[in-house]
């Protein structure tokens, strides 16, 4: 990075810079900015919500207007990122060239790996990934041509290290990382740097999935800063990395090998052999950070050295039913599938060997020598067809090789769509295809190994093969996800980069070392990884393999910078702290292993604040003093008139069927009301103070509802009469980048009894920084983390929703028509309209009652959306007289209600 002097401010003068998916969200504060300091900008956006449906110019347009009122200089793009000539065609047609690609569109489609239909997967690679090099395609030879060119390609924390119900995401996420390395290589002499980022930022997408409180301390300022130092004239040597920004946090990310085990190659390197130095395989203590893969040649002449290797446990395959693709005997019976297939024939299975050419000479080789095999010669892209034939032969299918592969290697230059398309469809949606196909089976036997095959191309890049790099690191992405979706249901999924001659590599290496580097070298790794004798947790693992030695590979990541939650962030502070934040020798790095740890750095910054957290002497005094005068007023009351009808209405919005008498039928005599009937008659309850008086910046799109804590005083509850309810200010927090509002309501019959008191805990984004303070306060239930024990629930409930919940509930008292009207809904991103949470809050409870009893009080945070029509699951811990919960959406497997609990009520009265 150049040296610039401090007061220098960075510039794009000149520049012409194309930001896709720039609607909205972090695309459009990157159009706002470049516009902002000189250049000119193209405004891309299909205008869909944030799972790729309908489209519409209106979120460009928008954009444009607003940089051209500014007085800077843009144009709107319309089309799908798949049509990326036509948006570098904008760019010429309007400015002539195009400096700068922001590769950013991207849509989300979660949904449990399960559940995921081919349209699901389908859509998300070709907006991320087919997406990302049809602009990047378009772009190069402009680069090239005037050797210049800045891309910056958007990578996620779910690529990285995979998410559960987000197979295809995580998949996507993570090919643009092997991406940008290739294109890194090939673009360095023409002056061409590429870089990707793993943004943590809020938009429409991260909004579904996102913890409320992490979510409202984010905004897409924090990540621009960085992207603008990447793509400036002074970066002349940056290219190639991996950073991962938000929330004030910036950080370098690299791979991480151990120096791995050295077998000795001879017929004492069995699968056995591998597990007397799995240990070994996974000690980091002294690790490389390569560029690049090893040094295989002179592994296999050490590994020629060793003495032979000492064997383990005896791992048998017997009653096991194996399918390895692309097991075909290849070039001069020199091929990997063919190598596994002959090893694991030979420890007892049964083996489907799938080849689109020729299964038949290796499974004549397992049937001379005493095995079971049998052929298929379907492509791995009809994967229903190939579990079809271990179906059919063998009655089931326990493992999985996924091995098939093909090379179409070319310069990114000259390569054609077709040769990206063919690699990409082998290998990647090859192994979706296989492994979806298989995955039922799997569930349903509780059982299943995969192991997945990527490349030391994919991991490190390597010129001229920007196809096979993408395709093959994206099945990094896809295993690692789907090894945290396999794992409660003993699936386990693994990743090799295997080095080995084959007719494959063959095409690229000498012959000499075509001969040398033996696939049986790499088998007995894959056999091992197959068996049950690997460790805990054995899953989502990365290995390198090749030579006789076997090595782990991981995330390294800088202890990097963190930047003030309070003060904007900008490039210039950004290029300041480069050395700090590119260092790993430091001893502050780290090797992130989940999104969880990829937000740990985040978490951790969100108190730094250069006002240290303390409210300074006339720093928005106007607002503290409005909140401390907010809490000591009193609201004059909101009465709630009601009879059995809104009882029942209530009882059958929360799935109450005719047959529940006692929650349907007023004249049964055990009529009530579900206890968390108790969040009604507040709803409209009228606060003595409004939000903008307590907290500056306010604006009700910006506002989240966190949690909920009910309290019911008195029992039983009534079905008629009159409930007054009284809000009132308990606290207003200062998170720094946003506000946390906490509202209580006492609710009182006709005799002044106080019957329910809720409190409502609200993020409001970027309405924070006023000076308050950011703690809290504890109190006691309602606040409680609430963290599910260690073990097995005790109860589990699962309840489908009817597709008209939401219209249903709505009646309660609720009219936002985000819950009613679908047009309204795709504005907010969303493709139906969706459930209230205090909807899903009330089935959760009603499973709580039905199966512990009556409750006097009950917590929630809320963690996710729920659409009508979904599944919820309600697991349930007792521990003492608490039930601790949580609430996941069955189809996605994405939490709905966290971090609560219920206080049981005990013997006593009724509700």
């Amino acid at each position: 990075m150049n040296n610039i002097a401090s007061t220098d401010t960075l510039r794009y003068d000149g520049k012409v810079v194309v930001v896709t998916g720039a609607g909205g969200g972090l695309g459009k504060a990157y159009a706002l900015f470049f516009a902002s300091r000189g250049a000119s900008v193209v405004v891309n956006d299909l205008g869909g919500s944030f799972k790729g449906e309908g489209n519409s110019t209106r979120a460009a347009d928008v954009v444009v207007e607003e940089i051209k009122k500014a007085g800077g200089k843009a144009v709107p793009n319309y089309d799908s990122v798949e049509f990326g000539d036509r948006i570098i065609e904008t760019a010429v047609k309007a400015f002539g060239t195009v400096h700068i690609l922001i590769n950013n569109a991207g849509i989300l489609r979660d949904v449990a790996f399960r559940n995921m239909k081919d349209a699901d997967w389908d859509l998300i690679q070709n907006v991320h990934v087919k997406g990302t090099y049809k602009c990047t395609k378009a772009a190069w030879p402009i680069f090239r041509r005037q050797k210049y060119g800045r891309i910056i390609n958007t990578a996620s924390a779910a690529g990285l290290f995979g998410t559960f119900g987000q197979t295809n995401y995580s998949a996507a996420k993570l090919s643009v990382v092997a991406f940008s390395e290739v294109l890194a290589k090939e673009g360095a002499k023409y002056n061409i740097l590429v870089n990707a980022i793993a943004p943590i930022a809020a938009s429409r997408m991260t909004e579904t999935v996102m913890p409320a409180e992490v979510l409202a301390t984010l905004g897409p300022e924090w990540v621009v800063p960085l992207v603008a130092v990447l793509v400036h004239d002074s970066n002349t040597q940056e290219s190639g990395g991996i950073y991962e920004v938000g929330a004030g946090t910036v950080s370098k990310i690299r791979w991480e090998r151990s120096k791995g085990a050295l077998y000795k190659t001879d017929a004492s390197l069995t699968p056995s052999a591998i597990s007397q130095k799995w240990a070994v395989v996974h000690d980091f203590s002294n690790p490389d950070h390569p560029t690049g893969p090893a040094d295989f040649m002179g592994l296999l002449e050490a590994a020629g050295e060793m003495p032979s290797n000492e064997q383990g446990e005896n791992i048998s395959f017997k009653d096991k039913v194996v399918l390895v693709t692309g097991a075909g005997a290849g070039y001069a019976t020199i091929s990997l599938g063919r190598a596994y297939s002959l090893l694991f024939a030979k420890l007892g299975a049964s083996v489907v060997v799938n080849d689109v050419m020729n299964p038949d000479t290796t499974v004549a080789e397992i049937r001379k020598a005493g095995g079971k095999a049998v052929g298929d010669k379907h492509s791995v892209e009809d994967g229903e067809a190939v579990i079809e034939t271990c179906v059919k032969a063998f009655g089931t299918v326990h493992i999985i090789i996924n091995n098939a592969g093909i090379l179409r290697d070319k310069s990114f230059a000259a390569m054609t769509d077709e040769q990206w398309d063919q690699v990409m469809g082998v290998h990647l949606n090859g192994t979706y295809k296989v492994t979806k196909a298989a995955w039922p089976i799997f569930l349903k036997q509780k059982y299943g190994r995969v192991v997945n095959t990527t490349s030391t191309s994919g991991i490190y890049g390597n010129f001229g093969q920007a196809n096979y790099a993408t395709a093959k690191l994206a099945i990094l992405g896809f295993s690692r996800a789907l090894a945290r979706e396999g794992v409660k249901y003993n699936i386990l999924v693994n990743t090799i980069a295997p080095n080995a001659g084959t007719a494959m590599t063959r095409t690229i290496m000498p012959e000499a070392m075509v001969q040398a580097f033996k696939p049986e070298y790499v088998a007995p790794l894959v056999v091992f990884l197959s068996s049950d004798n690997v460790s805990s947790p054995g899953t989502g693992g990365l290995y390198e393999v090749g030579s006789g030695w076997v090595g782990c590979t991981r995330w390294q990541r800088s202890g990097g910078h963190g930047f003030p939650v309070d003060v904007p962030l900008t490039p210039e502070a950004v290029h300041a702290a480069w050395e700090k934040i590119t260092t790993f020798s430091d001893g502050r790095s780290d090797n992130p292993e989940s999104t969880q740890d990829g937000l740990k750095n985040v978490m951790k910054n969100l108190q730094n604040r250069k006002s240290g957290g303390k409210a300074k002497s006339g720093v928005n005094k106007e607002i503290l003093e409005s909140i401390e005068k907010a809490k000591k007023l009193e609201a004059a009351g909101t009465a709630y008139e009601f009879d059995d009808k809104e009882v029942i209405l209530y009882n059958l919005s929360l799935g109450a069927k005719k047959s529940d008498l006692k929650w349907v039928y007023e004249g049964n005599e055990n009529f009530e009301a579900l206890p968390t009937f108790g969040v009604v008659p507040y709803f409209g309850s009228e606060l003595p103070f409004t939000f903008d008086e307590i907290v500056p910046n306010f604006n009700p799109m910006m506002l989240l509802h966190g949690e909920q804590f009910l309290e019911i005083k008195k029992f039983p509850i009534p079905t008629s009469g009159t409930l007054t309810s009284y809000p009132s200010l308990v606290e207003v927090a200062d998170k720094g980048a946003a506000a946390v509002v906490v509202t209580r309501c006492e609710t009182r019959d006709s005799k002044g009894d106080v019957v329910f008191v809720n409190e409502s805990t609200t993020f409001i984004r970027g309405s924070g920084g006023f000076g308050g303070s950011s703690k809290v306060t504890d109190r006691g239930a309602a606040t409680a983390a609430n963290k599910p024990p260690a073990r097995k629930p005790d109860a589990v409930v699962e309840e489908k929703t009817s597709e008209d919940q939401a219209a249903l509930y709505r009646l309660n008292g609720d009219r936002n028509p985000l819950h009613i009207d679908p047009e309204f809904s795709k504005v907010g991103g969303f493709k139906i309209p969706i459930l209230h949470g205090l909807c899903f809050l009330g089935i959760a409870g009603k499973h709580i009652y039905q199966t512990f009893g009556a409750f006097k009080n009950l917590k929630v945070r809320f963690a996710g959306v729920v659409l009508p029509g979904q599944t919820l699951r309600t697991e349930m811990w007792k521990e003492g007289n608490r039930v601790i919960f949580q609430v996941t959406v069955v189809e996605t497997g994405k939490p709905a209600i966290q971090a609560a609990a219920a206080e049981l009520l005990g013997p006593g009265p009724k509700l």
